[in-house]
């Protein structure tokens, strides 16, 4: 298989749910609190259809949405790595020495300070830990739609990301760890341990080994075909497990209907916040602009069907945590379109002043 074949993978143009993902996320936060005030026996058997702390329902659609996603990973990408290595060491250094600590430091500002008088009782601390589990991630899909967008460097984009996953597997627990013991939040490790094995790294070898055999058995061209019909499963899986969530939350979201605004503000800042440290460092270093474009958009975006699960897994469906990762979800389209504007109508300027080197 040659570069060129692997490369076709990630160039996905933002389709009609993509570009409405964020009004789709809406409807099933309104109908899941509507179900769940109108059936709440049926969300109460979901809630309880659990083995050894792990809701089967959610845990299964969650697959559905990560599979698919880790699917696209070319891990012969690694080897490229170098060629831009500018850009992979900003990129690095904003996913997983930047975002998670800023995100713990606006969480403890605005949710712990700011806004704790307005949230309900005893939850500042659980929505801390979801914003810290939703920065902890970096993206792995949607970003090749972001960089698509932006005219950037394919190859780039497809090495930054599986690099970051080899990353995830062995960084997202001790991260996460630390800040939520900074945040005086009692850390279930063996919880969090297991939720890094269920959510990354099985769906991580299960997708690589089907992406294997569908190369084996058709090439890209089969590989295409696969990525074409899952997803939309995938897709459906998200909007599923948020009519659940927000069935299982409706009651306290009624009693607090400001709630989302006031958890969505740190989301919001963190996002332009690291994007901006990316793409200034990328201008400073001379990295060539499509280069710079992904490096932000990579540094600003989250993983948040990872940090859905581990919200799950560690604080339960009805916590802040969960919550908090959800309104990520809800922001995520509208705010990384605003990003991927900024840098297109930005480039002129960052071409002007950036002494692009080799």
């Amino acid at each position: 298989m040659s570069t060129g074949e692997t490369l076709a993978t990630p160039q996905l143009e933002l389709g009609f749910f993509g570009r409405t993902l964020s009004l789709w996320v809406l409807a099933c936060i309104l109908g899941g609190i509507g179900l769940g005030r109108f059936l709440p026996g049926v969300f109460r058997t979901l809630g309880a259809a659990s083995v050894a702390q792990v809701n089967l329902p959610i845990a299964a659609l969650i697959w559905l949405m990560i599979i698919p996603m880790l699917l696209r990973i070319d891990p012969a990408a690694l080897a490229e790595v170098g060629r831009h290595w500018r850009g992979v060491v900003v990129t690095v250094g904003v996913n997983w020495l930047v975002k998670p600590f800023s995100m713990a430091l606006l969480g403890w500002i605005f949710i712990g300070m700011l806004f704790h008088p307005l949230l309900p009782a005893g939850e500042s601390s659980s929505i801390i830990a979801g914003l810290i589990l939703l920065a902890a991630a970096p993206c792995t899909a949607m970003v090749f739609v972001w960089s698509n967008l932006v005219g950037g460097e394919p190859l780039f984009t497809l090495s930054q990301v599986a690099l970051n996953d080899a990353i995830m597997v062995v960084a997202f627990a001790p991260i996460v760890g630390l800040l939520l013991g900074l945040s005086a939040i009692t850390v279930p490790w063996s919880t969090l341990a297991a939720s890094v094995a269920l959510y990354i790294v099985v769906p991580l070898v299960l997708a690589q080994t089907a992406r294997v055999l569908l190369l084996r058995g058709g090439g890209m061209a089969t590989l295409g075909r696969a990525l074409a019909t899952l997803g939309p499963v995938s897709l459906a899986a998200l909007l599923a497990m948020l009519v659940i969530l927000f069935g299982l939350q409706g009651e306290e979201i009624v009693r607090h209907p400001a709630l989302i605004a006031l958890i969505a503000v740190p989301i919001v800042i963190q996002v332009y916040l690291n994007a901006g440290i990316a793409y200034l460092a990328n201008r400073a270093l001379g990295t060539a602009w499509c280069v710079a474009g992904p490096s932000a958009l990579i540094g600003a975006s989250n993983f948040f069907e990872l940090a859905v699960a581990a919200a799950i897994a560690l604080f339960g469906f009805r916590s802040g945590a969960a919550l908090a990762t959800v309104v990520g979800v809800l922001v995520e389209v509208p705010v990384m379109l605003s990003v991927v504007h900024i840098l297109r109508t930005s480039r002129v300027w960052y071409e002007g002043g950036a002494r692009v080197r080799p």
